[in-house]
């Protein structure tokens, strides 16, 4: 199994690269292969609901669900986004496996998931320093799974089509070495106090590992597209602020824009997500106050022009301060020219031991792109991450 490489230089945007890449000697991608006052995170299934037959569902249908045909949702069901039918509680969250339907043609079509707000977001609120100056996104090196194996896209559906996200294989406390969970951001998977959860959520780790074209990807072997294979979401989970203040568009909810999926390949290897991939980066919920970080490199697939969402990039920049709501933890702010897809995306900063640890992920950006911001990840986001890590807790 590969590891993360471990550096000590300061985190320039070819450090931060470099810390992130697989070893050499990393198992690359085969044929076939694919705390008391924090506030409980929001839960996708309750109890201790089992999958039927591998297929995401629970053992127990939420009441809206109650007359579910498993062959009517394949075949088309699910884009029935009527009120009565769009699951919105936490606990109510349903997924099931439609076995082909990401497939690279529908990959490539989907469209950017993303947030924006004003320039001036967050100019006359709380602790905010002046906007930083924008950062050219440079292209992550080829092939990926080589230099930014835990990272790739989150597909789903939503009312509006098919769009994307970014995400980050992360460390599973309770299952060391054996991780299936994917970190990304609250609204890649639920749309906020207006809407409820996102269907057919997968991800594809090393997404076009080989970086071929928009032109040609379509074209391209699927090993290049899809080189560990399509991950399902079978459990989300994401924070209680977003559920209930998370807006499609502005800052609304996004000081806790966050969210942890647990995955499952389409295509059953007996392996976890992180041996498969051969890497899974940790995630700091107490990370140093900002002043303290000499720089952060963040990673994702941005789509919305003048990215095509196909390609991998980063931004390195020292992180300033955003405040859109003054009740909730200010956000980190760097120069970044990514757009949108790029949200939920990992930022990543040189810890303690040298190694890259997770501080954030993409939240929002401005409009025009010259900047991204992501929340803090504090007690909230720590919460929702050990509930997930709980209930899967000695198994896959």
């Amino acid at each position: 199994m590969s590891s993360i490489r471990r550096r000590r230089s300061a985190p320039t945007a070819v450090a931060m690269i470099a810390v992130l890449a697989v070893a050499a000697t990393a198992c690359g991608p085969t044929d076939g292969e694919t705390d008391a006052k924090a506030r409980p995170g929001a839960s996708a299934q309750d109890g201790d609901n089992a999958d039927v037959d591998d297929l995401g569902l629970p053992e127990e249908l939420p009441d809206a669900l109650k007359d579910f045909d498993l062959d009517k949702w394949k075949d088309g069901e699910w884009r029935n986004w009527d009120e009565e039918r769009w699951l919105r509680e936490a606990k109510d969250f349903v997924n099931p496996v439609i076995e082909g339907l990401w497939k690279p043609d529908r990959m490539k079509e989907a469209e950017d998931n993303t947030k924006t707000v004003s320039t001036n977001a967050g100019a006359d609120q709380g602790a905010t320093d002046p906007e930083p100056a924008p950062v050219e996104a440079e292209p992550v090196k080829t092939p990926y799974h080589r230099n930014a194996a835990p990272v790739g896209k989150v597909f789903m559906d939503t009312p509006q089509g098919a769009m994307v996200c970014s995400g980050t294989v992360v460390e599973d406390p309770r299952n060391p070495g054996k991780s299936n969970l994917v970190a990304t951001a609250g609204h890649c998977v639920h749309a906020g106090k207006e809407g409820g959860w996102f269907r057919n959520i997968a991800f594809v780790p090393a997404y076009n590992d080989k970086g071929h074209s928009s032109a040609n990807v379509d074209s391209a072997p699927y090993q290049d597209v899809a080189p560990y294979g399509v991950y399902w979401a079978t459990w989300a989970q994401t924070t209680d602020y977003w559920i209930s203040q998370g807006t499609e568009s502005g800052g609304g909810g996004a000081q806790e824009d966050f969210a942890v999926l647990h995955v499952q390949p389409e295509q059953k290897t007996g392996k976890s997500l992180e041996e498969t991939v051969g890497a899974a980066l940790p995630i700091n919920f107490d990370a140093p106050e900002m002043a303290r970080i000499s720089g952060v490199s963040n990673y994702g697939y941005p789509a919305a022009p003048p990215y095509d969402g196909v390609l991998m990039y980063t931004c390195t920049d020292r992180p300033t301060r955003l405040t859109i709501d003054p009740s909730a933890p200010t956000m980190y702010r760097i120069g970044c020219t990514m757009t949108g897809g790029s949200s939920g995306g990992s930022w990543l900063a040189e810890g303690p031991d040298g190694e890259p640890e997770i501080v954030s992920v993409t939240s929002i950006g401005s409009r025009p792109a010259s900047w991204l911001a992501g929340p803090y990840l504090g007690p909230s986001a720590e919460a929702v991450y050990e509930a997930i890590s709980e209930k899967f807790a000695g198994r896959s």
